[in-house]
C-alpha cells in the first residue's frame, strides 16, 4: 500500500506577496506623509475621524488603514484603529523616537526605484552599477540625508554600544564614519570626561555638530573632515568607532583601515564595531542576512560579514582578540582589543 505524500502542496501564494511587497512599503510610507499615526495619538479612531486629521478621504484612510492592520502595523477592533506599541513610540510625530524621517532615506528613489531598476544589473556585473563607486563615492550627498534621516534608529545600538563600554574617567574617542554623530555623542552623554573626535565628509559632520549641540557635549566634540581611508587620525585613543562602516568594502580595504585604527589606538585600546552579522548558512538570522543585497546593489564590493570574515580581518590587522555581542536590533556589536 503506498504511503501518502507529506511533502506540501506547491502553492504560489509566497511568490505573490513578494513580489507585490512594495505595496506594503507604499502604505506605510503614506500613513507617515499623512500622520496617521500621530492623528491617531491624538485620539481620532475612525476613518472619518483620522481623515479629517489627516486631509484626507474617508475611504482612502479606510483602506490604507485596513492595509496597515493586516500587516500589524496598526490594530483594528470594531471599527476603530489603535496605535501599536511600536508605532505609538516610533511614528508619532510627538513622540522623542520618532523615526518617521527613516521612510525618507530608504523609501527615497536612489534606493526604492534604483533598485527595484537595477538590481538585475547589479547581479549580473557582482556590484553596483550606480555611477562612480556607489553609495561610497567621495562627498556623495546621500549620506548628509542618510545623517538627518537615521539618527532615531540609533537610539538602542548606541545605548548598547555605551553600556557595553562602562566607560568611567578620561576617554578619548574617535568616532570613524560618524555621519549623525550619535554613537559618539551617546557615549559622550554617559561619560562626562569622554572626548569625541568625530571623522566624516565635511557636509556630514556639520549634521554631527548640530546634535552634539543639541545632546549638549559640544564643547567636548571635535571634528576631521576627509575619508577614512586619507586623513591622519591621530594617535592614543581609548576607542574608535566603526559603526556600519565595513560592510560597504571587501576584507583586504577593510584590513587596510583596520591596521591605521590598530595604529591610532593605545595599548589595549579597543575598536567598537556595529554590523548586520549572519550567520555562517548567510541566510539567518533573517535580517543581517538580507543586508547582503543592499550592498551588492549600493557598493562595488561590500557585503554583509559573518563574525569569522571579520575575526579574521581584525586579527590580520594585529588586533588580539574579538568578542561578538548580539543586540536587540539583529546587529552585533564586536569589541576588538589592541
Amino acid at each position: 500500500m503506498a504511503t501518502p505524500s507529506t511533502a506540501p502542496t506547491p502553492s504560489p501564494v509566497l511568490i505573490f506577496e513578494t513580489l507585490r511587497a512594495f505595496q506594503e512599503t507604499g502604505a506605510l510610507k503614506t500613513a507617515i506623509d499623512l500622520g496617521v499615526f500621530t492623528a491617531i495619538a491624538e485620539g481620532a479612531s475612525t476613518a472619518k475621524d483620522i481623515a479629517e486629521k489627516c486631509a484626507a478621504s474617508e475611504r482612502g484612510i479606510r483602506i490604507l488603514c485596513d492595509t496597515l492592520s493586516t500587516s500589524g502595523i496598526l490594530n483594528k477592533r470594531e471599527g476603530e484603529y489603535e496605535n501599536t506599541s511600536d508605532t505609538a513610540l516610533f511614528l508619532n510625530r510627538h513622540s522623542s523616537a520618532y523615526m518617521g524621517g527613516v521612510a525618507d532615506f530608504i523609501c527615497g528613489p536612489e534606493i526604492m526605484i534604483g533598485f527595484l531598476q537595477s538590481l538585475t544589473d547589479a547581479v549580473r556585473k557582482g556590484g553596483t552599477v550606480l555611477p562612480g563607486e556607489g553609495t561610497v563615492s567621495p562627498e556623495n550627498p546621500i549620506w548628509v540625508k542618510f545623517a538627518h534621516a537615521m539618527a532615531p534608529l540609533t537610539i538602542p545600538p548606541s545605548k548598547a554600544i555605551a553600556g557595553l563600554l562602562a566607560s568611567t574617567g578620561p576617554l578619548k574617542v574617535l568616532d570613524i564614519a560618524a555621519g549623525h554623530g550619535m554613537y559618539g555623542i551617546t557615549i559622550a552623554r554617559h561619560n562626562p570626561e569622554a572626548q569625541i573626535t568625530a571623522l566624516d565628509w565635511a557636509a556630514v559632520l556639520e549634521v554631527a555638530q548640530e546634535n552634539a549641540v543639541k545632546a549638549g557635549v559640544a564643547a567636548r566634540y571635535s571634528t576631521i573632515a576627509g575619508s577614512a581611508f586619507d586623513v591622519e587620525f591621530g594617535s592614543d585613543y581609548d576607542v574608535i568607532l566603526l559603526t556600519n562602516f565595513l560592510h560597504h568594502f571587501d576584507a583586504h580595504t577593510n584590513e587596510r583601515l583596520l591596521r591605521k585604527v590598530h595604529a591610532a589606538l593605545k595599548p589595549g585600546g579597543k575598536a567598537v564595531t556595529l554590523e548586520f552579522v549572519p550567520n555562517e548558512d548567510r541566510i539567518s538570522p533573517p535580517s543581517p542576512a538580507r543586508f547582503a543585497i543592499t550592498m551588492l546593489f549600493t557598493t562595488q564590493r561590500g557585503d554583509a560579514f559573518t563574525f569569522r570574515e571579520l575575526d579574521s580581518m581584525f586579527r590580520n590587522a594585529g588586533f588580539e582578540s574579538s568578542v561578538q555581542h548580539m543586540i536587540e536590533t539583529q546587529q552585533s556589536v564586536i569589541i576588538s582589543t589592541k
